[in-house]
This record gives C-alpha cells, structure tokens and sequence, in this order.
C-alpha cells in the first residue's frame, strides 16, 4: 500500500470514530430528555401551565351631559393559598381570620372554616379554595384585606380575590334600558352594547396560567404576559331629562290605554342627535318593560296610517298646481273604489273641504280621490315620487336591527285596483317609527334628509378617538314651495284639526296624527295603530318627534287621544328649559311701598333675623325656607316647601340660598349676573334627575 493510501485510510477510520462519537453523545441526550420529559410529563400531571385569556374592562356609556348610563364594577370571590402565609403568622391569626369569615359569610362556624383552611394547609398537593362563592364588591374586598392573616400581603397572606366584572346601569331600568342594551356571555346582544361591541369590548390580553388541585388557576406574572386593552367609551346623544319625560309620559299613556306596546323618539332638527328614545312593550305578568326596540327594528314595521298622508300630499304638490284652498267633495263619510268601501272617521262625512282641511281633518276619501285622479293612470309615478323621498330604504342607523321599509308597486302579486288609494293614506306598505321620523325631520328642516344619530363620540379614557358627524342622506326631499304647503298644512292639524287638543298658545306645534288597523295574519283587524309625528316650534323648528301606541283598549283609540298628548307633555318639558324658547319666568310681582325694604325670599332664620334688626313688623311662617308678602309697612311670611325630587322655585332668593337649596337637591348650577334670582331654566314643581344643570339669572 502506498504512503498516500495509507494516509487516506486513517483520515477515513478517523472520521468513523467521530460520526459513531457524536452518535453515541446525541443517543445519550435523547434518552436523557426522554427520562427527564417523562418526569416534567408526570409533574404536568400534577401542576398543568396554560395561556388563558386576560378579560379587558369593558367601556362605559354616556349620556350628551357625561352622565354616566352603564359601566362595569368590579366583583369579587374569595379564595385562599392556605400554604402561602408563615406558620407565624398563620398560627397567630387563623382564629380570628376564621370568626371574621364566619361573622361575615354566615354560611358555616368558626370552627368549620377553621378545619377547612387547615386541612388544606396540610394537603400534600398545593390546594386553591374557594372560602365562599358571595360576590364581593370593592369596598367588601378592602376591608377584608385588613383581616388577620390576609393583611400580611398578596403573596404571604394567601387570600386571592378572583375578579369578575358585571354590568352596572346608575338608573336601573328606569332609563333607556332597552336603547343600553347588553351583551350576554355567547357574545349576543341588543341594543348600544351589541351595536358596538367591537369598540366597548377592548381586546383581551393573555397570561400564563398554573392549574391547581381542585380545578382553580392561578395567574403566573412573567414577562411573557399580554396586558388586555380595555374598551373605548362612548358618548350618546341622549338627554337624561326628556329620556325620563319620555318614558314615564309612554309608561302612564300606555297603562291608561291598556296598551300592548309604545315608542317614542326625539331628535334634534338640525343635527338628527335623538335625545330621547323609549320602547315599553306589555309585560306577560303585569306592567310594562323596555323588551324591544320597536322605534327601529322589525316588529315596529307596520301599516302606518295617516302620518303618510304627508308624503302622499307631498307628491300631489310636486306633480300638479294644487293650493291649499283648492277643494275636494269628500263625500258622506264613504266612498266606493272598486269592490272596497273607504270610510272617514266622521260617520256623515265632510262634505266640500279644501286641500288644508283634507289633511288638518285626516280625510281618507279626500286624498285618495286626489291621487286617483293624479296618480290613478300611471301609479308608478307616485311610486317614483315616494322613492325620492327617501322612504323605500333603510336609513343606516347606528344600531344594529333596523327594518328594511316596504313600499308596494304595481309589478307585486298583490298589487289590485285599490292597491293606490290605499297607500295614500298609509296601508299596504310598510315603515318602522324612525323612517317617518327621519321624513318629518326632512321637512322641518327645509327639506334636508339627514340620518338619525345616537353616538356623537367615541373616547379612551378622556381622550377623543372619533367623532360622528351629521350625514346626509337628501339634500332636497321636494321643492321650497311644496315646502311652505305641507308646512302650513302640518300646522292647521294642531290649530283646528285632529290633533287640536295639543294645540298651545305658548308656541306653533306642527304635525300630523295616524290611526290605522293592524293587520294580523294577513287580514285587518278592529285592532289599531296609533301615532302622532311632528315638530316645534313650528316657526323655527328645533326639535321632532314620534309617538307610536299599538292596540289602545281604552274608550278612545285615535292618534289625537292616545298618541299625541305624550308627544305635547315632551315639547312642553323642553319648552320649560329651553329659554330661547319662551318668554322668561319673571320673578312674583311684589306690591313694596317706596323706601320699605326689599324683602321677598330665603332662609328662615335669616329673613326674620333682618326684620328683627331693621324694626320691621312681620308674622307667620314656620318653615325653613320662606316667602314675603307685603302688606301696609308689614310682612306675612309664607311658607315655602321644598319637595322631594322636584324643581324648587328659588326666584326671589340672594344666590347664596338657590345655591344652598338646588345643590343640596342635587342639580348642578349655572348662574350669570348679581343680586337676586330672576330666572330659572327649569320651571319649578317639575321632575328632575340628579345631576342636571339649571340655570340662573340674577339681577
């Protein structure tokens, strides 16, 4: 063999021996995990580690003032690391920690829950108990942190305080609590919760878990850990004063009616902010509760009589020369079309009524024998004229489940001969409360169609993320003249028509009132639909509104009767706050002889003290707070009372006493000028809801 072969072949044993070596190092590691990951398997056995989700805080929800309407606190059950605390400790406190749980649970002795604790602290295995299954509020969570054995800290104490977080609404289910809404633990809901869930419900952030005997986790705090990110907050567009007025004027008019179900919404003209929206629906047992959002979703779809009549009457002007003071006979209180009989409300009819009084007194026949004789040729016209209204889609409303409306044409199966006069005056289509709303609101506000809103702002913590801003749908839904028409036919509905009993001479309602039978199962029933829709101050309108009641049962079943007083008690409610509304409430004339004191309002104490020291005659009065009538150089005091959940009346007062009185009722105040009260935003004797400004004049 050659000195080159030879060399070759050492290189190559050489090579063998370092291939068979490494062998033998990595066979030697794999049956060392092997042995080690079955010992590490068989302690998993025992102490399992899991990524386990970190719920993030849910986001709250506002009121237009920053009132506070659903929040989530913070709840609490108490466990225990009974081998966390030393013997020390554990030996000296476990008496008295086990007469504090007792004492504070009731559930089991001292001693029992003395026995329980010690004999998991004996337990070989590391044993996580659940000491109870009470919720614990915060404050629950502080003290009991102070108690023996626990006060040692987080880690040598042992207790542990399993967090939970439930959804907290400040006013019950007083307040919007439908429109609030919730979302339940399979991640389905209704209402502002639901609608933005995405934005309230954070992203969940994920920690290492370890799992303990008997089932409970226990958090590990590594770097590994992901911080949840809490949720946004949102702020609506909801006034807590006219949401309560809505509510509890629905609530009373639906009880009197032996109603099945209510709705009513508020929105401001220009903006389309909804200020107050309230959905009551007959409760199985008794009374009435928020069950569903009948102003916006499905099961407020329905026929809605007469308030169409507005856009029948609109398409008329846009189509023909019609006035005003045009007339129609309107016959003897029925009208054959067809095979069907057309009745007016008025059982000997109207006679001879101009195009004004058609609308002001709801004539079926006088509108349906408008549009026959306009639309009777060519129905699709009309249709076409609705559709640019704005009322054959859905609007896009922030809240999930809106209704889709539905506007019949002449190409549907059951489109017939009467299929026309009958959707003039609002049957055989279909609309939820807020499409009406949002077509009134378009002529209240020159004929610009703008989308209802309900969230004006989206927030984390104080800072602002997003804003809405007013969209709009229609920059013109007709023209200005068909305008000033049905503006001024909206008007005479509240001055001489069907809807004269809300008719006040503090300032212009516009608006028209509906009745309309419900269909069931395909067929019309004796069963009716009631509503009123409408805006004020007509003369420049600020606010509209609808009021829907379903099945009234009472003597009266009309629009006028039922629906409409609900929709004056709210404009009557802002009319009271909103000063650049009406004239200013004037403090009480008082009848003062030249050079006597000015003397008319305050604290009891205060006032007879003055009089004492000036040398005034004065009598009467035993309340603290009273009123001066003057009378030949002498007082009589009166009594004035202060009642609970009521708006005092302060005028007359020195600031210093409306400020003590108002602020002890829990309002908050505004006051501009000096000397004494003479106007107040809020008229006194009204409800009013804790935390509400009102406003003061002084001069």
């Amino acid at each position: 063999m050659s000195i080159k072969a030879n060399i070759l072949l050492r290189v190559r044993i050489a090579f063998l021996i370092c291939v068979l070596s490494a062998l033998a190092v990595v066979g030697k590691i794999a049956y060392i995990q092997y042995v080690q990951g079955d010992k590490w398997r068989k302690k998993a056995e025992r102490i399992s580690l899991r990524y386990m989700d970190l719920p993030a805080t849910r986001g709250n929800i506002y009121a237009n003032d920053g009132s506070l309407l659903a929040t989530s606190l913070p709840f609490y059950k108490l466990a225990m690391d009974p081998k966390a605390p030393h013997d020390t400790t554990f030996n000296r406190g476990i008496d008295s920690l086990s007469i504090k749980l007792s004492h504070f649970f009731g559930d089991l002795s001292a001693q029992d829950y003395k026995r329980k604790i010690k004999n998991a602290r004996l337990e070989k295995d590391e044993k996580y108990i659940i000491l109870n299954t009470r919720t614990l509020n915060f404050q629950d969570k502080k003290n009991i942190q102070k108690w023996p054995v626990f006060r040692a800290g987080r880690n040598k104490g042992g207790a542990i305080f399993e967090k939970q977080e439930k959804r907290y609404h400040p006013y019950g289910n007083l307040l919007a609590y439908r429109t609030i809404g919730f979302v339940n633990e399979d991640n389905n809901g209704v209402g502002l919760e639901m609608s933005f869930n995405k934005m309230l419900g954070g992203t969940q952030g994920e920690a290492l878990f370890r799992k303990l005997a008997g089932g409970a986790w226990k958090p590990i705090h590594d770097e590994n850990e992901v911080l949840a990110e809490h949720g946004l907050d949102i702020k609506t567009t909801i006034d807590i004063n006219l949401q309560d007025v809505a509510e509890s004027s629905l609530l009373h008019h639906l009880t009197i009616n032996d109603a099945e179900y209510g709705c009513v919404v508020m929105m401001e003209v220009k903006t389309g902010e909804i200020k107050a929206i309230a959905n009551l629906g007959k409760a199985k047992s008794a009374g009435y509760y928020e069950a569903y959002n009948y102003a916006v979703g499905n099961q407020g779809l329905t026929d809605p009589g007469s308030t169409f009549k507005l856009a029948t009457m609109m398409a008329l002007f846009e189509n023909t020369g019609l006035e005003l003071d045009d007339s129609v006979n309107c016959e003897n209180g029925s009208y054959k079309i067809y095979d069907r009989i057309l009745k007016d409300a008025k059982p000997e009819g109207y006679g001879n009524l101009s195009i004004k009084d058609i609308f002001a007194k709801s004539s079926n026949i006088g509108v349906a024998k408008l549009v026959q004789k306009h639309f009777g040729d060519n129905p699709n016209k009309y249709i076409q004229y609705i559709r640019s209204f704005g009322l054959d889609k859905s609007i896009g409303f922030q809240m999930s489940g809106e209704a889709v409306p539905y506007i019949k044409n002449p190409s549907d199966k059951t489109w017939s001969g009467v299929s026309l006069p009958w959707m003039s005056i609002g049957y055989e289509l279909a609309l939820a409360p807020i499409h009406t709303l949002t077509f009134y609101n378009a002529v209240a506000n020159g004929g610009k169609m703008i989308k209802p809103m309900i969230v004006k702002e989206i927030y984390r913590s104080d800072k602002l993320i997003k804003q809405y801003e007013t969209e709009v749908i229609k920059d013109n839904i007709c023209s200005e003249s068909t305008l000033e028409k049905v503006k001024a036919m909206m008007v005479e509905v509240v001055e001489s028509g069907t809807a004269k009993n809300i008719h006040t001479d503090n300032y212009l309602i516009a608006g028209k009132t509906g009745t309309a039978q419900i269909r069931k199962k395909g067929l019309y029933t004796k069963s009716y639909y009631t509503s009123f829709c409408g805006f004020f101050p007509a003369d420049n309108p600020k606010y509209s509104c609808i009021v829907v009641i379903s099945e009234p049962k009472g003597f009266s079943q009309m629009g006028s009767d039922v629906s409409a007083p609900v929709f004056k008690e709210m404009s009557d409610k802002i009319y009271a706050l909103d000063a650049e509304m009406h004239k200013e409430l004037k403090a009480p004339e008082q009848n003062l002889m030249f050079n006597f004191p000015l003397v008319r309002s305050g604290s009891n104490k205060d006032l007879k003290f003055l009089c004492n020291e000036f040398g005034i005659s004065h009598h009467g009065g035993d309340d603290d707070w009273l009123m001066a009538d003057v009378s030949n150089n002498a007082i009589t005091w009166r009594n004035r009372k202060m009642i609970q959940h009521l708006v005092p009346d302060v005028r007359g007062m020195m600031l210093k006493d409306a400020l003590y009185i108002l602020e002890n009722k829990g309002l908050k105040v505004n006051f501009v000028g000096k000397g004494r009260v003479q106007t107040q935003t809020m008229s006194p004797g009204t409800r009013y809801i804790k935390g509400t400004t009102i406003g003061l004049r002084l001069d």
